[in-house]
């Protein structure tokens, strides 16, 4: 069934429903006096406000991008890495895949950014640290994806392949990854939008994304329960946008005689 933009766009008018609503109960029940006007575009401050906060979606949603492209491709080699007849690369990739499943993103993008220029000598930019760190966590999940889906196309698909006289590599790229993709493409969009709320965390050494300026933000203005309201409704857009994008693609691919 096709997905719908309704859908969409219901989720995010009934957050922005319960937002105006837990202001209207809170006005009543208790002192706290909301200040949206620091959000109104018709003042030269809240439109100012307004523009300062949305500068940190570019960021935000270009460190994803960059993090998801390479994530998927070391994914994929960790992937195929793990299913080769070759002992010592299925240790390998297990490895990878404990260790980096195992790190919280946190801990291991504050490594990144203060340790490698101490064991390497190598200073990243803060969106370099950001691009790399979730790109490495992210990789392990997205290579027991790849591995999964690879090992779910039937194996005579595989033989029909070899029978036709393809190198391994063209087996690959022609039939298998093909249709592993069609399966794993649900599970390929829940990784991006786990990563573009991962992003969120890259605010703790500098980058200007949507949570750094809301921070930012707060500092100025104090008022954190407006401020973050609003950029809850940013990341909820977004991610709804992002889900939608996703769905269209896994319908179109599931069409017949779709390539």
């Amino acid at each position: 069934m096709a997905f719908r933009p309704k859908v969409s766009l219901f989720c995010l008018g009934l957050a922005l429903a319960l937002l105006g609503g837990c202001a209207a109960v809170s006005s009543e029940g208790s002192s706290y006096t909301w200040g949206w006007y620091i959000f109104n575009p018709l003042q030269d401050k809240g439109a100012s406000n307004l523009r300062f906060l949305a500068g940190g979606l570019m960021d935000t949603v270009l460190v994803s991008l960059c993090a998801i492209v390479v994530s998927v491709g070391l994914g994929l080699l960790v992937a195929m890495a793990g299913l080769s007849s070759r002992r010592w690369l299925k240790r390998l990739s297990r490895v990878y895949v404990e260790v980096f499943r195992a790190i919280p993103l946190l801990v291991l993008l504050l490594w990144v950014f203060y340790g490698l220029p101490v064991v390497i000598g190598l200073q990243l930019s803060v969106f370099a640290t950001g691009v790399l760190a979730m790109a490495l966590s992210d990789s392990a999940f997205e290579a027991e994806i790849f591995r999964a889906g690879i090992q779910s196309v039937p194996q005579g698909q595989v033989e029909a392949a070899k029978s036709l006289g393809l190198s391994w590599v063209l087996q690959m790229r022609l039939v298998v990854i093909p249709q592993a993709v069609k399966v794993i493409l649900p599970a390929l969009g829940n990784q991006f939008v786990y990563v573009l709320k991962m992003s969120s965390l890259i605010s703790v050494i500098g980058l200007s994304e949507l949570t750094r300026r809301a921070n930012e933000l707060n500092v100025s203005e104090y008022r954190p329960l407006e401020i973050y309201s609003l950029l809850v409704v940013e990341y909820l857009a977004l991610i709804l946008l992002v889900s939608y994008g996703v769905r269209r693609l896994e319908c179109k691919l599931s069409t017949p005689g779709s390539t």
